[in-house]
C-alpha cells in the first residue's frame, strides 16, 4: 500500500513540475514532444558557458558539422551547383591530347563530355581512365618490337591526336533535377558510384553541375587540396579600389571590401558579385561601363563577354563638388535711379526767362 502510494504521489509531483498547457493537452490526448532533431538543435544553438567548471558537449567544429547536417534537410541541388557558364566540359571529338591540357588548367579530376553543345551531354570523363589509356597504348607499342632488353615509357608512340570518342572511356553521369534534396543525391552517388551529377532543368537542358566533393563540403566545410589556388578572389589594390572576380559572394565582397558596401536587399535575390551586376544594370554589362554601386561604391567592368561579367573593379565615388551659393547681385544704379521717385527742384531766373522767351 505503501509503495502504490509512494508511486502515485511521485506520479503526481511530476505532474505538478509540468507546465500547466502541457498537462492540460496531455488530458485531451494532445501531449506533443520534442523530436531528437529539435532537442539537438537546441543543444547546439546554445553559446557554451565559459565559466562553467565542466567542459563543453561538443567541440566548436562538432557543433558546426552537426548542424550543418541538421541543415542539409532543406538545402536542394539549386542551392549547391556550379552555374552552367563557370562549367568546364569538352566536346566528345576533342583530341587526347587537347583533353590533356584542358585536364592540366582545369584542376579537375572529372570533365561532363557533350556532343554539339552543353544540352547534349554524353558522359564524363576521369582523368584517371585517359592515363590509364594512355599507359596502355605506350605499352601496347613497345611490346609490338622486338627487342631483348625493355625500352622505358615512349610517349611518342601514343597518337595525342585521336579524338576522345575513339578511345571509349567516357562513363555514365547522373541527372538530377535543381529540386532534388541533397540528401536524396548523396545517396544516389553512394549507391551508384558515379560521384558526377548534371543538373537539367524542365526543358531537358544543362542548368549546373554538382559532384560529390560540392555536398560534403556543406557538411565540413570547403575542401582544398594541394592543387587548390589560394589567390583569394578579392585583391585590394594600392589606391584603395579592389579589383574582384565576378563570381566572388557577396558575403566574401561584403567582408572584402568593408564599411559602407551594403547591398541590402539585393542579398536575397543573388548570390555573387556578378549577379549584382547583372540586376543593377538591367542585363549584361560591357567592358569598361561604369555601374553606380551601393553606398559611395561604384564599378567598373574590367572584362565581360556577351554572357556574363569576368572582372571587376570597385572603387569609392569621388565626392560631390559642393554647391555654391547663388549671390545676390546688387542692383545697377541706374535701376535705383528709375526706382525712386523723381525730386522737383525749384525752377531758377534763367529757367523762368526761358519760360518767357518761349510762350
Amino acid at each position: 500500500m505503501s509503495d502504490n502510494g509512494d508511486r502515485s504521489n511521485g506520479h503526481e509531483n511530476s505532474d505538478s513540475k509540468s507546465p500547466w498547457h502541457e498537462r492540460v493537452l496531455a488530458k485531451f490526448g494532445l501531449s506533443r514532444k520534442k523530436s531528437i532533431r529539435t532537442d539537438l538543435a537546441e543543444v547546439l544553438a546554445e553559446t557554451p558557458d565559459p565559466k562553467a567548471q565542466t567542459a563543453p558537449e561538443f567541440t566548436p567544429a562538432e557543433q558546426t558539422m552537426l548542424q550543418n547536417v541538421l541543415a542539409l534537410r532543406e538545402r536542394r541541388v539549386a542551392d549547391v551547383m556550379i552555374a552552367r557558364a563557370e562549367m568546364i566540359a569538352v566536346k566528345q571529338d576533342i583530341p587526347i591530347g587537347q583533353l590533356l591540357q584542358t585536364f592540366a588548367r582545369a584542376g579537375h579530376s572529372r570533365l561532363v563530355v557533350y556532343g554539339e553543345t552543353l544540352d547534349e551531354p554524353t558522359g564524363m570523363v576521369h582523368i584517371r581512365d585517359l592515363v590509364s589509356y594512355l599507359t596502355a597504348q605506350a605499352a601496347a607499342a613497345q611490346s609490338g618490337k622486338r627487342t631483348r632488353t625493355r625500352r622505358k615509357f615512349d610517349p611518342k608512340s601514343i597518337d595525342l591526336a585521336q579524338p576522345l570518342s575513339d578511345t571509349k572511356i567516357t562513363r555514365r553521369i547522373l541527372y538530377v533535377p535543381p529540386s532534388m534534396p541533397i540528401v536524396d543525391l548523396l545517396v544516389k552517388m553512394q549507391a551508384t558510384r558515379i560521384h558526377l551529377a548534371l543538373v537539367i532543368d524542365e526543358y531537358g537542358g544543362t542548368d549546373g553541375l554538382v559532384s560529390i566533393e560540392d555536398i560534403v563540403e556543406e557538411i565540413v566545410g570547403d575542401i582544398e587540396d594541394e592543387h587548390d589556388d589560394q589567390e583569394s578572389r578579392i585583391v585590394a589594390l594600392g589606391d584603395g579600389s579592389f579589383l574582384a572576380d565576378a563570381r566572388a559572394s557577396l558575403t566574401e565582397t561584403m567582408a572584402a571590401v568593408g564599411e559602407g558596401f551594403d547591398v541590402g536587399a539585393s542579398a536575397d535575390e543573388v548570390d555573387t558579385l556578378g549577379g549584382l551586376l547583372v540586376t543593377l544594370a538591367a542585363r549584361v554589362p560591357i567592358r569598361n561601363e561604369i555601374l553606380r554601386g551601393p553606398g559611395e561604391f561604384d564599378f567598373e567592368i574590367i572584362d565581360a563577354d556577351p554572357r556574363r561579367v569576368k572582372r571587376v573593379r570597385i572603387f569609392r565615388r569621388p565626392p560631390d563638388p559642393p554647391k555654391r551659393e547663388r549671390k545676390r547681385k546688387p542692383k545697377a544704379p541706374a535701376e535705383t535711379a528709375s526706382a525712386q521717385p523723381a525730386e522737383t527742384e525749384p525752377a531758377g531766373p534763367a529757367d523762368m526767362d526761358n519760360r518767357n522767351a518761349s510762350g
